[in-house]
């Protein structure tokens, strides 16, 4: 009887034991899901950000134009950056957003005379001035997701933001357009190194549409290889103003290809590419235009590197080509010609160089960053002929400025 007593405890303790384990395994189990649980509700309920910069300038062009001028007051040149001789105000931005693991949204609000320009379509909206991006995205999947409001073209290799480009001066690629869109796009990722952005938006740079008509705007994203990332950016629109007498939209274009590419050949050097072409018939937002089809294009090469952690160099050169002059860029000075000088008002190109230093200091939240430009225009001929830039008597007599500049950013 012992030895039966003895053999039922025996079998009885392993048994209690794999009890204990059980419940020690469930209650681990428990653990983790709790754990989960805990994540997917902090996920679920999102997170607030909120950054921005401002950025100032010092630019002194060695024309020193009687205007102080860089060639902005004249529509040529510079768009952004067109103050010299003194101490300007670029742009102040403050950026909120809200992220939660199906959406964000974001509220991007842009101050100083930057915005004015870059947001010349609001001009009527006195508070709409300084909006920049305003918007909302969806994501219905990890790879499909859809966005709704007012949000930054994707056109182009720069952006206005300063700290995001190497180059503080903007080139005349950026400086014709567009800026912004306002709409709805959707975007869908086949993979890491594919995806394609579609949508439908009013005209360009404006926060309400002139006519009934939309804009298609698409990108495609390929990188081939790691570290090459290449854009192939579309836009087609018809930007005319309804007719005064029937009120329907007479037969207009505006339409853009543009590819941005960029292409880390090292950690420390890089290598970018920007070409464009456009091509616009017929009235543009009221303004008038030609009626036939007139084009401008123009490409820029970028080279980066990182001589050490806290200085980099950069150069860009650039070839713009308005010559029907159906954008901003036009012989000085604006408006129909004469018969003492012809050529004004009329389109022309512009070769730029420019050299730009990159210094990071307070743990990468100032940024300092000079710079030298140049712009050569053809010279003009004629016995009256007035050229590109003023000299310091007002007189237009130079084709050509070299600008040298100190931009000073800080971003938190």
């Amino acid at each position: 009887m012992k030895k039966v007593y003895c053999t039922v405890l025996s079998l009885m303790f392993p048994l209690l034991g794999f009890a204990k384990s059980e419940e020690e395994k469930k209650a681990t189990v428990a653990e983790v899901n709790q754990v989960t649980e805990v994540k997917d509700e902090e996920e679920a309920k999102g997170a607030f950000a909120f950054s921005g910069y401002l950025d100032s300038y010092y630019s002194a062009n060695l024309n020193k134009p009687l205007s102080r001028s860089n060639g902005g007051a004249a529509g040529t040149a510079r768009v952004f950056d067109s103050r010299s001789g003194q101490f300007s105000l670029g742009l102040v931005q403050t950026r909120a957003s809200y992220t939660n693991s199906k959406s964000e949204a974001v509220v991007d609000l842009t101050f100083g005379p930057n915005a004015n320009m870059g947001n010349y379509g609001n001009a009527v909206f006195s508070t709409a001035l300084a909006i920049k991006q305003a918007y909302f995205t969806y994501k219905f999947t990890d790879k499909f997701s859809m966005t709704a409001g007012q949000f930054g073209t994707h056109i182009g290799y720069e952006v206005i933001d300063a700290p995001a480009n190497f180059n503080y001066s903007l080139s005349n690629q950026f400086n014709n357009g567009p800026f912004y869109h306002t709409g709805l796009k959707a975007t869908y990722a086949f993979s890491d190194r594919v995806s394609l952005m579609a949508g439908v938006v009013n005209n360009v740079d404006g926060i309400e549409d002139n006519n009934r008509k939309k804009a298609f705007i698409s990108q495609l994203y390929v990188s081939p290889v790691k570290g090459w990332n290449v854009y192939l950016n579309f836009i087609s629109s018809n930007e005319a103003s309804p007719s005064m007498e029937d009120g329907k939209t007479p037969s207009a274009s505006y339409t853009m290809y543009d590819v941005a590419t960029s292409y880390q050949i090292t950690e420390k050097f890089l290598l970018g590419v920007n070409a464009s072409y456009g091509a616009q018939k017929g009235d543009y937002q009221g303004a008038g235009g030609p009626s036939t089809t007139e084009s401008w294009g123009g490409i820029a090469l970028y080279a980066n590197t990182a001589i050490s952690d806290n200085f980099g160099i950069g150069l860009r050169y650039e070839n713009f080509n308005n010559d029907n002059g159906v954008r901003g860029l036009l012989a000085f000075p604006q408006g129909k010609g004469t018969e003492e000088n012809p050529i004004a008002g009329i389109g022309t190109k512009v070769n730029s160089f420019t050299l730009t230093g990159n210094i990071t200091l307070a743990d990468g939240h100032l940024l300092l960053k000079p710079e030298i430009r140049l712009d050569a225009y053809p010279k003009a001929t004629g016995a009256n002929a007035q050229q590109q830039f003023e000299d310091s008597n007002g007189d237009f007599t130079k084709n050509s400025q070299t600008t040298l500049g100190m931009a000073f950013i800080y971003k938190f």
